[in-house]
């Protein structure tokens, strides 16, 4: 009986079967976070634990049927780590390694050509979630002085049970598409303590609709205009026949409509976080805060001019484990740039083995470094700060907007369309003009500054 209606309601609405699963996965979990409000706020630990995890793993078993058995072994693997190894650092690196090695070789075996929902999709959420939680536990057996401010939150003063990393695993307001959360988080929702009246439910559910109501609007964006802005359409002849000055604004537009897919499921599965009370982030001068399981920022999102302010305001709480986990712990090499090369290598694999993952995350990593340059240069310059807060400013700023964007699609492509043969026709048929543009603003930017910026400004920088 659910098959066909399924398969009518992708039909109408255009899309996929595995999306439409998805997206009526990622709305299901607002009843199950009224129920809990309802029903179970009040129930003991046990029982909140059973819920959460036969949630999850019904919406995994309608998404992806037997292959659930994934995520089983993963979250029983770490429980036992946990359990038998102790907090040693051999223990996350044991985590580590286990959890990384499986989810790629989910990837290896089930990857195609194509954006696939399979298993592998929520897996590589709980990948994050299980490999956080063994750095958690093993920080828990450290001297708080050891600690820093973000460790001392996350960090657990015990073992926890089975139930409960199941629960924490398979909590329905995180499990498909994130966001990441500390175990420490789940474990003060289940004591009832995330609320802004003690020992009652939250008073989130206006909040909560506002990420719904926000979310909804960006999904109805990406599906009207999504079939008019199709990766596909890159690969055709009638792409190839465009000007070039088209070429390249189909990608820019093309950007800002694709990002919307993501955009949408992370805003709407964050009002089913801040619904159940796991959102809520204490009181911030006198206001009651929502965003602790934001994963957007969405008006910085589409007003930031800089390359820098769309990546903090997207994806924000797997940036912000990736931080806290991979570059603030390689803190010993001393090395900024190298903690910063690392991080993108393991982001580039946890997304999968593409050669265009690789691409995409090397290309954030050089335009990352041409625009600070740039920043400081006008920093520095009284030619270039005079002019930028000048009466020029709005014009300079829709001209910073288009080559913002036209950029942040351009490594967009590869990560869009995976392998080799594909973003290479692209980039073939636009010159490769984004390579081009940043090599030159590269090798150009010291003689520039040598130009631009006195002699004084220029040695004081380099002490600093």
């Amino acid at each position: 009986m659910a098959a066909p209606l399924l398969e009518n309601l992708s039909e109408s609405l255009g899309s996929p079967e595995p999306a439409v699963r998805l997206l009526l996965s990622i709305l299901i979990g607002y009843p199950c976070a009224l129920v809990y409000r309802r029903f179970l706020f009040y129930q003991p630990a046990t029982v909140i634990h059973l819920f959460n995890t036969f949630a999850g793993l019904a919406l995994a078993a309608f998404n992806f049927g037997p292959q659930i058995y994934h995520s089983a072994v993963c979250v029983l693997v770490q429980f036992l780590m946990l359990r038998l190894m102790g907090r040693t650092v051999t223990t996350v690196l044991s985590s580590f390694t286990f959890q990384l090695v499986y989810l790629l070789a989910g990837y290896y075996f089930t990857a195609t050509g194509e954006y696939d929902i399979k298993w592998t999709m929520p897996h590589c959420v709980l990948t994050l979630k299980l490999v956080g939680l063994s750095f958690d536990y093993y920080d828990g057996g450290k001297e708080p002085s050891q600690l820093s401010s973000e460790q001392k939150i996350a960090a657990l003063p015990s073992v926890p049970s089975l139930l409960e990393v199941c629960g924490f695993s398979y909590f329905y307001g995180g499990f498909l598409v994130g966001p990441q959360f500390t175990l420490r988080s789940y474990q003060k929702l289940v004591a009832g303590e995330l609320s802004d009246c003690p020992g009652k439910p939250p008073n989130s559910i206006v909040p909560a609709m506002k990420r719904f109501a926000l979310g909804f609007l960006c999904l109805v964006i990406y599906a009207i205009f999504s079939p008019y802005y199709a990766d596909s359409y890159f690969l055709t002849d009638e792409y190839d026949a465009q000007p070039f000055w088209y070429r390249c604004v189909f990608i820019l537009i093309w950007a800002k409509v694709i990002l919307y897919k993501y955009v949408s499921c992370w805003v709407i599965a964050e009002g089913v976080c801040i619904l159940s009370g796991l959102g809520y982030n204490g009181v911030v001068d006198g206001e009651h805060r929502w965003n602790a399981c934001a994963n957007m920022k969405v008006w910085l999102f589409e007003t930031s001019p800089l390359f820098g302010g769309t990546i903090s305001s997207f994806n924000i709480n797997t940036n912000a484990w990736v931080a806290r986990h991979v570059f603030k712990r390689l803190k010993f090499l001393g090395n900024k740039s190298l903690s910063h090369v690392t991080s993108l290598v393991f982001l580039t694999f946890w997304h999968g083995l593409h050669s265009g993952y690789i691409l995409c995350f090397s290309m954030e990593f050089f335009i990352i470094t041409v625009e600070r340059q740039a920043l400081a240069l006008v920093r520095d310059s009284p030619l270039l700060t005079k002019l930028a807060n000048s009466a020029l400013y709005p014009l300079i700023y829709v001209v910073q907007q288009f080559l913002h964007w036209l950029f942040m699609g351009y490594p967009l492509v590869p990560f869009c369309l995976f392998t080799y043969d594909k973003w290479l026709k692209v980039y073939s048929s636009i010159y490769f003009c984004g390579h081009v543009f940043f090599l030159v603003a590269f090798l150009t930017m010291p003689y520039i500054r040598k130009v631009l910026v006195p002699k004084k400004e220029r040695s004081e920088t380099k002490q600093d």
